[in-house]
This record gives C-alpha cells, structure tokens and sequence, in this order.
C-alpha cells in the first residue's frame, strides 16, 4: 500500500488526485491510503438534503460520496482510503464497519474511549461526535473516506447539521484529552495500522 501524506490541500486538488489513484488501481496498480488537512469547505453527499444547510448563504460541493452536509478543516485529519474492493468482498456495508472499527481503535490507543451507534455511520464520544465517514465506490475501487476531528475549530459547523444529524455536537481529540493533538502527530499511527487491520478483516 502507497501512502501519500499531501500536507493542506484544497478540496479540488485532493479530488483530482484520488480520481488519478483510482484510474491506477482499476488498471492494478497498488492500493493507497491519502493523509491531509483540507482548507476550509463544506460537502455535501450526493444524495445529501440541502435543508441540513442552515446558513442561507453557505453553497457546500455536492460530491459523489454517501452522507450528508459536512465541514472540513484545518486541525482535522482526513484520509482517503483508495482500495480495491472487488478484491477485498464487495461489501459496501463491511467496509464502511471497518473504518469505524479502525477509528475506535486508533481512538482507544490514545487514551479516548469513542463508540459507534446503531443506524448511524461515524464515531461519537459520550461528549459529540468524533469522526465522519463517507465514501464512493467507482467500479469497486473505493474513494473519499473519514474525517477524524484531532483540533479543529468547530465554530462552523454550527453553520450545519452535521451529517444530516440537528443539534449535534461536536468534539475532537484535543477536547476530549484536554490538551492539543497535531494532525501530524497522528499520521504516523494512522499509517502504521491501518493496513494490518484492513488485512484482518478485509482480506485480499
């Protein structure tokens, strides 16, 4: 697996280089895994109600991915799993419990207790939520992914309900241990587990 750290990217750029990996991997070439912040943006999934938009003013991309409205970041990591799916089950659901299970664990290494709940994708603390999934599939080859909240601002997302959710609050690593996470310092582990952990429960 290639992993791509790209640094603060704007939404446009990293989008145009997922569509080059997964143009890579439908050929077969090696699966990959992008780390980066985006500046700021909100998105909004491709079957998304833009009544969850609560600032009349606010026009958020409407992007081929599952989910509703969302804001991204600096202070945020956000990784872009690009995976080829017809290899690993074909199973949309299976995958989108794995990036949960991968984020409560990530979680719990650093000493933040986080769960799922039932009939919603993301993680939460028992303080808001923590992380936001959402992903699109181009001929089985997987796109876009999760954002984990490490220190961002979460003043804009009061311009939203998050992920289609009212009055959901939001927290972040940095609240949760109450002192300040790096995105950076959390690149390393991400890199370090996620692909054994894809390999345990998404076998090729």
């Amino acid at each position: 697996m290639i992993f791509k750290d790209v640094g603060v990217i704007g939404y446009a750029e990293a989008l145009r280089i997922q569509e080059q990996l997964v143009a890579e991997v439908q050929q077969g070439g090696e699966e990959a895994l992008l780390l980066l912040e985006h500046l700021p943006v909100y998105t909004i999934g491709a079957g998304g109600n833009r009544d969850n938009v609560l600032d009349p003013e606010l026009e958020p991309l409407r992007v081929n991915r599952g989910g509703d409205v969302t804001y991204h970041g600096p202070g945020q990591l956000v990784c872009y799993p690009i995976l080829d799916l017809s290899r690993r089950g074909r199973d949309l659901h299976r995958y989108l419990r794995f990036l949960e299970r991968f984020l409560v664990e990530l979680c719990a290494g650093l000493g933040v207790a986080c769960h799922t709940v039932p009939g919603r994708t993301g993680v939460w603390t028992e303080n808001g939520k923590l992380a936001s999934i959402g992903v699109g599939v181009r001929r089985w080859v997987s796109m876009h992914g999760f954002a984990l909240n490490v220190s961002p601002d979460t003043a804009p997302f009061s311009r939203i309900n998050p992920c289609g959710m009212p009055d959901c609050s939001i927290t972040s690593l940095s609240l949760e241990l109450g002192e300040e996470l790096l995105v950076d310092d959390l690149k390393e582990m991400v890199a370090i587990r996620f692909q054994p952990l894809l390999n345990l429960h998404l076998p090729r």
